[in-house]
Formats: C-alpha cells, structure tokens, sequence
C-alpha cells in the first residue's frame, strides 16, 4: 500500500515550470505500485512531457533523472498516484516527504507540463514538505493541508531534545510521514507540524515529553516560533571534490578521521548515507557529519592552477 497520497491533474500550457522551481525549498521536500506500460514516452523539444503522455509511457523512462537511487520507489509510488487522481480529476496531498523524496519528486514532476504542484512544510524554510498535485483550474490556492500545535510544559530544570519530542508523539501510534519538523523552544517545549486531520488527536494524546507533563493545542501557522538558522561561510582550496577532502575542510577534521566517519556510515550527502571517501560532491550538497552537524556546498569554481575553489556553508 503507498504511504502517500498524490493527485495530478491534466491541464494545458508550460506554467506549471516557474511554480514547480519556486516551491522547491531552499535547501536546494511510501511503497509504491510501478507504472510498466508498453507505450514509449514521448516529450517535447524542450524535454517536457504531458501528463497523459507520462501515463502511458514507462515510469522508469521519467525517473532515469533521479540521481538519489535510494529515492526511486518512493518517486514512483508519487507517479502512479498522480496516474490514478489525474484519471478522477481532483486534488491531493502527499504526506511529509523527506528532504531527498522531496527533491526528486519535484525533479520528476517538473517534467510534466501539465501539472501544478505547491510544496508546503508550514513555514519558509521548513525541511520536511508536502506537495499538492493538481489541476490547475482546481488547484488555484495554497491548500490548507499543514497545522501546527504547541507542546508546552516547565522544561527549566529536565531540557528535552528534538528526540524526546519526536519519540513522545511516535508513541501515540503514529507514523513519522504524518509529521514535518520540529521546532524547539527551548525552556517552552516546542512547535510540531502535523497533518491537519490528526491535529485534535495529538491534542489529547499528547501528555508527557521525556519526564515532563505537558499541554498540547492547535496553533496558528503565523504563531510558529523559529529562528532561520545561523551559518559561517568559509572558503577551500581543494585538489580535488572528493567527499572526505570537502567534508574535513569544512568540519574542521583531519582527512583521516572523516574517512573512518564516512566508512562508518556516520556521514550522509543530501540526507542518505554515503559510505564511499572518493564520492564527488557538487554546488548545493547538504553534507551531515553525527556530532558535527551539517555543511551546505555553496558556489564552486576553477582556480588558475586547476583545483578548485569551494565555497563552504558551516551551519551553527
């Protein structure tokens, strides 16, 4: 059974291009049945397909783009949902897909030319999204499709992680897709984003956090508390743009530990292990280290003696 729910309606014109690249988020947000039908896939000189087009052709034809192979069922669970709505003509929500789904749904979906799609995570630079897949003609406004609540109790003397907050609503019975993130509020407790139609049983559901009793209530979106996260930008000099060369100038390790973290699965390029020193990495990679956090990879340039220039974004 898919874990998410697309629909993707069809609709005339090349509009849907400049939507699909405005919602995809800054950091630039299943078990899926597969589309394998005879017909081949036919686009345009620009590369565009129509959705009726998509359908009948072979699923793995729109998907050899996808560059994050452990993304693929997912992707293709959003592509036969988005088969199956277009054929009902209506609109609907995925759940909160992760970073990499995220990207490579857009990816694919960009393709399809008769198609809207809005990605909503609650707030600006939310890192778990849904997406709205739609008509156009139906699809005319930012759904309402993600709600917030406040988890409040006296956290002075028991602080409580963003895992803490995570396990305490896992525990109620529900699956991690139902959620976006999770903003800490330090002594307060924290801002969660749901979907919209779990929002009054997490209410009552939602007792305790760690030790600490707690009161949990719907929100406004407008009332999330966050804080756009503080960087330090850096440059390097590398011979070359291996992951373990990159990594260690940016975290400030030696190559030879960030070799071992990498060999140990400790490190993740676009939020999927990568076990591998040699693996190349390019302009907007979001490299995470365990117990170092996270570096994004800015603008990257030739220098005069042929190594490169990389600009490295240090998340504090």
């Amino acid at each position: 059974m898919c874990a998410v729910r697309v629909t993707a309606m069809v609709a005339t014109g090349f509009a849907a291009q400049s939507i699909l690249r405005g919602a995809i988020p800054s950091f630039l947000s299943t078990r899926p049945t597969s589309l394998i039908l005879p017909t081949p896939l036919h686009t345009s000189a620009f590369g565009i397909c129509s959705l009726p087009q998509a359908i009948k052709g072979d699923a793995d034809i729109l998907l050899k783009g996808v560059g994050n192979k452990n993304t693929i069922e997912d992707v293709k669970c959003i592509i036969e949902l988005a088969k199956r709505a277009s054929l009902r003509r209506e609109v609907s929500h995925t759940d909160f897909l992760t970073p990499p789904v995220l990207k490579e749904s857009m990816l694919v979906l960009e393709k399809l030319a008769d198609l809207k799609v809005v990605a909503q995570g609650g707030y600006p630079e939310a890192e778990r999204c849904r997406l709205s897949v739609g008509h156009p003609e139906a699809l005319t406004s930012d759904p309402d499709n993600v709600a917030a609540l406040s988890i409040s109790g006296n956290f002075s003397f028991q602080p409580c992680s963003h895992g803490d907050f995570l396990g305490a609503i896992l525990g109620t019975g529900i699956v991690r897709n139902k959620l976006g993130d999770i903003l800490l509020q330090g002594e307060k407790g924290a801002h969660v984003l749901v979907v919209p139609e779990l929002s009054d049983f997490l209410v009552s559901a939602v007792d305790k956090v760690g030790n600490v009793s707690v009161s949990c209530k719907k929100i406004p979106l407008l009332s999330l508390e966050y804080e756009p996260p503080r960087t330090k930008t850096l440059k390097s000099i590398e011979a070359s743009l291996r992951l373990d060369a990159v990594a260690s100038a940016g975290f400030k390790v030696s190559r030879t530990k960030m070799a071992s973290l990498i060999s140990n699965g400790d490190v993740r390029v676009n939020w999927s292990t990568v076990t591998k020193s040699n693996t190349t990495i390019k302009t907007g990679d979001m490299i995470s280290v365990s117990g170092e956090g996270r570096l994004k990879i800015g603008e990257i340039s030739s220098t005069s003696k042929g190594k490169f220039a990389v600009e490295l974004i240090r998340y504090l």
